[in-house]
């Protein structure tokens, strides 16, 4: 490592209201190093890179940029030094086009006229050097999860850039559009770009890092430059983790949800299959199959054109999210900040949103009824927060995730749908969520399961549905649904 680093931060301190976020972080990155920076979600990972990104202040500590300190007052203060940061949440404008969104921090003009043409241009490079695909002229918010990824690096490579920062990059994106995001950070490394890579994909961070950092509460616990697995995971939850034997004692009983011919114009077409209670069944599929698609109309969010629904062998009608409540469907969805949890409420109102009649009383909630009900549930699941009064907005990504499980687990469901249940989640929670999911098909609750992570489904899952391109091609057996087989059929779309 060199004497004079890219970019030093030392002694950063940051807190909020009954939370310490940062406490006398060191942290260092060179030119031409990809430094990886892992943790437990609530170790301070974000608020680091927001204070590197100029997002947040830090309380107390310095920060160096080619051995001269600097001061990030804003995020503009830091991309004019040369600073990019792609952050976990999207910061796009979902009215604004591809390309618009992704020159919006440098729109070219001519004549004090944004250069449509330029932009286009500009904005057409960006992608041509992420080797994908996008639709320059479509708003951003017709875009899946997945393409608004895609954008936000783009934004980010748009400009150049001395530091580059990078919050779960690849949490939506298939293998192939990793890979090619590999190839372009390392070329990025090449050119002297100082890289800092976040990701709670431990793979990801061993094959890509050349240093790692380890935070945990809020401090470094650990920094190697020959990162180990089992080492890692050790430091940032502070504890051995085992494997979860998780359907090792389990055996589905009887059929609790039947789909029959469910088809969706431009989304899927006849796709039929069965849940029984104590089950999970995997819908396996590369981005653009069908497989939120058809999440969303089992719980009445997207429409239904033809097919019919069963529930414990009663037919149900569900054209809207509460037609699905009231059959006893609940829905975790892939973006549980825009529509999993409503983030400036509290915790306490989150967690009891659809159970509301349940806790009211002459149309008044009972007060002291939601306390003891969510602090019951919150302990639980073990929720860290510092309130039942806090705010969803200030909890970690594993909280929040297991803050609208606790919602559904009020409604005691039939069925509940898991959309990227671990998404940006680190392994500590990932756990914790893998043990909810067990406990609820132990106690008879049938779980559907989206993931793009092919071992967690693999894993979790007794049968695994295959779609492409919104048709079902098979359905697989725990036994016959290998990695290599379900890879081979998401692809090629043929049985094997």
């Amino acid at each position: 490592m060199s004497a004079e680093h890219l970019l030093a931060l030392r002694g950063i301190a940051k807190a909020y209201p009954g939370v310490v976020a940062l406490d006398g972080v060191d942290f260092d990155l060179d030119a031409g190093e990809i430094h990886g920076l892992v943790g437990e979600n609530g170790a301070g990972k974000s608020t680091l890179l927001k204070i590197i990104g100029g997002v947040e202040h830090a309380d107390a500590g310095v920060i160096e940029l080619g051995g001269q300190p600097v001061a990030m007052a804003s995020p503009r203060a830091a991309r004019a030094l040369g600073i990019r940061v792609i952050h976990q949440e999207f910061n796009l404008i979902p009215a604004l086009s591809v390309a618009e969104n992704i020159c919006l921090d440098h729109l070219p003009t001519r004549g004090g006229w944004v250069d449509g043409q330029a932009v286009r241009e500009q904005a057409g490079a960006a992608i041509a050097r992420l080797g994908v695909h996008l639709p320059l002229e479509a708003p951003v918010r017709r875009l899946s999860v997945a393409d608004q990824q895609l954008v936000e690096i783009a934004r980010a490579l748009s400009a150049e850039a001395r530091v580059l920062v990078m919050d779960e990059p690849t949490a939506a994106l298939t293998d192939h559009e990793i890979e090619a995001l590999f190839s372009l950070v390392r070329g990025l490394r090449e050119h002297g770009v100082g890289i800092v890579f976040v990701s709670h994909r431990m793979d990801e961070v061993l094959e890509l890092s050349d240093r790692v950092t380890v935070l945990r509460d809020g401090r470094v616990v650990g920094e190697t430059a020959a990162p180990r697995r089992e080492e890692i995971v050790r430091l940032m939850v502070g504890r051995q983790l085992e494997e979860l034997n998780l359907k090792a004692d389990m055996a589905p009983g009887t059929e609790i949800l039947a789909v029959d011919g469910l088809s969706s114009a431009g989304r899927f077409e006849d796709v039929s299959f069965s849940l029984r209670r104590g089950e999970i069944l995997g819908l396996a599929g590369v981005v653009g199959a069908g497989r939120t698609s058809i999440a969303k109309t089992l719980f009445g969010m997207a429409p239904l054109d033809r097919g019919s629904l069963r529930i414990a062998g009663r037919a149900v009608s569900i054209r809207s999210p509460e037609d699905a409540l009231r059959a006893g469907i609940g829905y975790l969805p892939e973006d549980r900040k825009t529509l999993g949890l409503v983030l400036a409420m509290s915790v306490r109102h989150n967690e009891t949103l659809a159970t509301l009649p349940r806790i009211s009383r002459f149309g008044w909630i009972d007060q002291a009824r939601e306390r003891a009900l969510v602090g019951r549930r919150v302990e639980e699941l073990r929720i860290r927060t510092p309130s039942l009064d806090a705010q969803a907005l200030h909890l970690s990504g594993g909280n929040q995730q297991k803050l609208v499980l606790a919602k559904w687990l009020e409604i005691r469901p039939a069925v509940l749908i898991l959309d990227e249940p671990t998404r940006g989640v680190d392994v500590g929670a990932k756990a914790e969520i893998y043990q909810i999911v067990t406990d609820l098909v132990r106690a008879g609750v049938g779980a559907i399961l989206i993931s793009s992570d092919l071992p967690e489904l693999l894993a979790l899952s007794d049968r695994v549905l295959v779609l492409r391109d919104g048709r079902t091609i098979t359905t697989l057996d725990r036994a016959e649904a290998t990695q290599e087989r379900v890879l081979h059929l998401v692809t090629m779309g043929a049985a094997a």
